[in-house]
Parts: C-alpha cells; structure tokens; sequence
C-alpha cells in the first residue's frame, strides 16, 4: 500500500490521507506532527526544497516541502524527482546481485574473466579485481576520474577504456577506498551480460518490476516530472539556484545518477526489506542476495562522513549502538539524498534536498524519525575532542597523491595541523584549494572547519590510517589517498 499524505509550499498546505496512519504492528505515523516539523527543520537549515518519505511496514508515507527552485517559485510535491547521486551505486549492486542470481555472474571472478578490456597501469592488480571488491570499494580504483564518454549508448565503454590509464588508490584487497569508477565498471558489465544499456537494464530488470513510475537515469526522461533544481551558495542564508541542472557526463549513471522521487526509492528499499519481492509478489532478488549484500564486507576506518561502520556488497552499514542497519547518502551538485533502512522495525527513511545545509536537516529530522520509528540513537555530531589528545603530527606531515587529488599536511606557526586539498589533472576546474586547519578528535582522527553542508554537521573528518601493506594513507571524503613514498617523515602511525 503506498499512500502520498501531504505537500507545503511555504505559503500553502494540502493533506491527504488520514492524518494519523498505523501499520499492522500497531505503530502509529502522525502525519500532521511529522509534516510541521519536516517544514520547521527545512527552514531552520535554509533548504530551499525536499521531499521525505517514510516506509513503515507495507505503507510509503511521503511528505513534501518549500519549492523546486527558488527562481519560479514552484512547490516540491510528493511525485517530485530530485538527483540521488550516489545512491544510483545500489541500484547499480542490485542489478548485479540479480545477474548473479541468475548465475549470469560470479562475484569472485575477476572483473577481466567478464571484461577483458578493463585494465589498470599496474598488470598484476588488473589480473586480482573482483566483481565483489568493487561491490565493496576495496578494489583500489580512484572516485575522481570524471570522463564524458558522450551521449551514445557505448558512453560506459569508452569510460572503461579511458581509465585503463587510470592509477589505483591503493592495491586491491588492501582497504576500503570509496571508488565511483569502479561502479562505472560495474555498470559496463551488467551492459555486456544483458546486451542492453546500463539504463535500459535498470528499467526492466528493477524498475518495471517494482512498478517504480516515477525513476529514470536521463535528464530528458526527467522533464516529464516535476523536477527540482539544483541550489549553490554559503551557509546560513537560502542558496541560489545553480547556473546549470545535472551535468554529469551520460557514463557516470551507475556511479551517480538515478533521478527518483523519494517515495520511488523507498519502494526500492522496501523490496530489499521485503526479502527481495515486489509488491505484487514477483521475486527481483532472492533472499540470499538481499542477505548477502548487508553482510559486511570491510570495516571503515572513516566512520563519519557518511556514518559508515562497514561496507558491504553496495550497502553502507550502520551500528546504532547494536541495533543493525544500512543506506546510503548521494550528492549532485547542489542535492544530496540520504537513505536509511532499519530491518529490526520493518523502517526505510528517504530524504531528498536541492542545496542549502541539506546534512544539518537529515541529521536533525532522522534523528527523532528514527527514534521514534526505530529505537535508534543516532551518534553525536562530530566534533574535535573537548580536550585535545596529544599529537605526534610528524609521521602524519607530508603530500599524499591519488588521481585528480593532491593532500598536503603541514603544521601552522602554532605548531597545529593544517591541511591543503588540491583538485589536480582533469579534476583540476572542480574547486579552487582547500585550506583547513585539523583539530584533533584521536591520534589519527581530525576534524576540518569549513567544507560545506555536504561533508558532517559542522566538521569534515580527515583520517589517517596504515594499509595492510605498510602504506599510509589520508581519507577524506572515504577516499584513500597514498603518502608520497619519499615523503615519509617517521615511522607509520599505527
């Protein structure tokens, strides 16, 4: 049963449904209630729009608020579409767990037995990558290798065949290392097992299926709903509406762009909390997949910019103080998405944004959702430590190097840790240079001021971390990115 309850457009309400919903375990959802404090929050954290939604048992609540863009003025309602960037990642996991169900795949293969053109610059890596460790991120491949493969349907396999040159974070089967070029790999096989594009898989191997109307992966499929724009601009005040509306390249769809309303992508969730049936009962996963891609793969040494304890088959997981559960955020520029499912409680939580401090209001406006929903506590804000551990910055100071990033830690006049994130090659027209001064948090954990809604609450968490082989790394943004090796400057941190 799905149920669309309620919309607001700052000046105008209209509710539908009962006003006050259960569920058969006799849980209660007031609509009402949840509906002022959705618009109360957005406008705390100046959101210029978003739309919730709420999956209790068989019923998907969804709410809406404020507007698409602030330049028209035209209300968010619950059969918007907003951009879910990487969130598209376990669309694109669960079309491959569906293709090895069918025994199309093996997830232990390496990737080359399905794919022989995918390659790295390091031969002996090429040979070892699983399907499963870039379900995992623990493949070594970079996130920030942006390629337009064009507009044709062979988009994903000129992207394969550029980022043969491509350089890995780290070796495979080392750690995890957040990486959107594997999903992009990901996505040419599902084209090569199926003989259909990426997008048009997803439509009929999930969305029909699922009776999804109202997701799709082309900007111009989007224009036949009501779509938000994306919003840019500094903290504390409404953002304005971005100059352009989604302009990743057509190759980066199974890494980042599936355009959903937030009612579509719990349906999604409810599926895998569902064993894998659709509503009707058809069967897109089997239980064992559904099962397999929540149990952990790898645990995260950064457990704050995304909330991760633990990576799975596309899941990240979550540990609420021993209650279990999984999601995963998306960000397009000006939109970020977060998903999060409890299976305890039967709950799937959607949230979808265009710009503005979108993480202050998930965290505020998930926090009592699912304590109400889910007896879940949610981890405190993270924050430096209110009295600062001692720090031996010297084996920490130095550059670190990946592809399209340069790290540079150093220490300020002070004596106190400063870090320099550079965009670099084709990444280099991203950002202008980010300079941060790190606060310590633990021995190896600091917390940056100033990077934006998107990262945490109010810090961005810089970790520094040893790889099983001895390398030291610096994770930003779940990203691991190796020191320079004649830049060493003690012994490896611990």
């Amino acid at each position: 049963m799905s149920e669309t309850i309620s919309w607001n457009a700052d000046s105008e309400v209209r509710v539908q449904g009962d006003g006050d919903v259960g569920d058969p375990a006799g849980r209660r959802f007031d609509v009402a209630h949840w509906q002022q404090r959705f618009d109360e929050l957005r406008q705390i954290h100046h959101v210029p729009g978003a739309s919730l939604a709420v999956a209790i048992g068989a019923q998907v609540h969804e709410l809406a608020s404020g507007v698409l863009h602030r330049g028209t003025g035209v209300a968010v309602t619950p059969d918007s579409v907003f951009l879910s960037g990487s969130i598209a990642k376990v669309y694109t996991a669960t079309l491959i767990m569906r293709l090895a169900d069918e025994g199309k795949l093996d997830l232990q293969a390496p990737v080359v037995d399905v794919l022989p053109e995918f390659a790295t610059p390091d031969a002996a890596a090429t040979r070892t990558i699983t399907i499963r460790q870039l379900l995992s991120h623990t493949g070594g491949v970079t996130n920030d290798f942006n390629f337009d493969g064009g507009r044709g349907d062979d988009c994903l396999a000129r992207y394969v065949e550029a980022a043969r040159e491509v350089a890995l974070d780290c070796p495979p089967g080392t750690a995890i290392s957040y990486g959107g070029l594997g999903y992009i790999v990901l996505g040419r096989v599902i084209e090569r097992l199926t003989g259909l594009t990426w997008d048009q898989a997803l439509k009929n191997l999930l969305f029909e299926p699922l009776g999804l109307e109202r997701s799709v992966t082309l900007p111009e499929e989007a224009l036949r709903f009501r779509v938000a724009m994306s919003h840019l601009g500094e903290s504390g005040s409404y953002p304005d509406p971005a100059p352009s509306w989604d302009l990743m390249p057509r190759s980066a769809g199974p890494a980042g762009r599936v355009i959903v309303s937030a009612g579509d992508m719990a349906r999604f969730a409810r599926m895998h909390l569902d064993g894998g049936l659709a509503p009707d009962g058809t069967r897109v996963l089997t239980a064992n997949a559904v099962a397999a891609m929540r149990d952990r793969e790898v645990d995260v040494p950064d457990k704050w910019t995304v909330s991760a304890d633990g990576w799975g088959l596309g899941w990240t997981l979550y540990d609420w103080d021993g209650i279990a559960g999984y999601g995963h955020d998306g960000a397009a520029i000006g939109q970020y998405a977060y998903l999060r499912v409890v299976p305890h409680a039967n709950v799937a939580l959607v949230l979808m944004t265009n710009g503005g401090a979108a993480r202050l209001l998930y965290a505020d406006l998930f926090r009592e959702l699912l304590a109400e929903l889910a007896g879940v506590t949610m981890p405190a804000p993270f924050a430096p430590a209110s009295v600062p551990p001692p720090i031996d910055l010297a084996p920490l100071l130095g550059t670190y190097r990946r592809e399209g990033v340069v790290i540079t830690v150093s220490r300020n006049e002070d004596g106190s840790a400063h870090m320099r994130y550079e965009f670099v090659d084709d990444m280099k027209d991203m950002s202008p240079p980010l300079e941060m001064d790190l606060e310590p948090v633990t021995e190896t954990v600091f917390a940056a001021s100033g990077a934006g809604p998107s990262f945490s609450e109010d810090y961005m968490p810089v970790v520094f971390s040893t790889l099983t082989n001895g390398t030291q790394v610096c994770y930003v943004g779940m990203r691991a990115t190796p020191k320079d090796a004649g830049e060493i400057l003690g012994p490896p941190h611990p």
